[in-house]
């Protein structure tokens, strides 16, 4: 089903534009999914969960990640004036925010903040909306790969629940921040949206050595290596980067629950996911 919205897009030309862009469709299927969200309803709190220490202490610096108010990305956003595109990203902090709210209560617990959040931070702030969403992006490629790792590498069912329903949104908003980045990117020369994507995905190596070193025990504990986590991000960020340069068509929709945009692996899917 994903190749035939596929054909659906073309490639952007030098008139394409975000005035040309509107996000109704987004905004109406962010909604649908808190619907769903709402009908399905929390997981088994009561049950709770128990963790070696390395992972605790992971988690917690993911919460930290996942827990901002995102009022730098709404501000832009809503200045850009694409329609519907503010209201979308609104609905798209609030995932994150759920997030974070369910990572603390899976029995993680919370910090007051980490120094690699705060430096993601800062270099999202730094210039306008592009720049927030490149570095965003950033993020998203490595929580994607973290996150299967704990839904796939715990016995935990807490946590293991936990774990999907997150990778299960961040995979949702793949597509999402590849639209925003590719119809921005689009207006420009072939060779400077080659360079910005390049320089994108070297931004995400250096996200993935950082992580894959901070987060080296509880990696080990989930039962994957540092040099796999990092392999396994760098080399999903290849199709992502085809997608906002537009090498790569991106899907005008959210994608089947069964399609996922997380690392590469033996025998993957569409667009070489699995």
């Amino acid at each position: 089903m994903l190749k035939k919205r596929l054909t659906r897009t073309t490639r952007p030309t030098h008139e394409d534009h975000v005035d040309h862009e509107d996000y109704a469709d987004w905004v109406a299927a962010f909604h649908a999914e808190r619907r769903r969200r709402d009908t399905l309803g929390d997981p088994l709190w009561g049950q709770g969960s128990r963790l070696p220490a390395a992972l605790v202490r992971s988690i917690q610096r993911f919460q930290v990640g996942e827990d901002g108010d995102g009022a730098q990305l709404l501000a832009k956003a809503r200045r850009a004036g694409i329609p519907g595109y503010g209201e979308a990203a609104a609905l798209f902090i609030a995932e994150e925010r759920d997030h974070a709210r369910m990572l603390a209560a899976a029995g993680a617990g919370t910090l007051d903040g980490h120094w690699t959040d705060a430096a993601f931070v800062r270099l999202r702030r730094t210039l306008g909306l592009r720049t927030e969403v490149l570095v965003l992006m950033v993020a998203e490629v490595v929580a994607l790969r973290y996150y299967r790792a704990l839904r796939d590498g715990t016995d935990d069912p807490l946590v293991t629940e936990v774990a999907g329903r997150i990778l299960a949104d961040e995979e949702r908003h793949v597509p999402f921040h590849c639209r925003r980045l590719r119809a921005d990117l689009g207006g420009g020369p072939r060779p400077v949206r080659r360079g910005t994507t390049a320089v994108w995905r070297g931004l995400v190596a250096g996200a993935a050595l950082v992580v894959a070193y901070d987060h080296g025990p509880a990696l080990r504990a989930l039962g994957v290596s540092r040099t796999a986590f990092f392999r396994d991000v760098v080399g999903s960020s290849a199709p992502m980067a085809a997608m906002m340069d537009g090498r790569l068509p991106v899907p005008d929709r959210m994608p089947d629950r069964s399609v996922t945009f997380t690392a590469p692996g033996p025998g993957g899917g569409q667009l070489g996911y699995s």
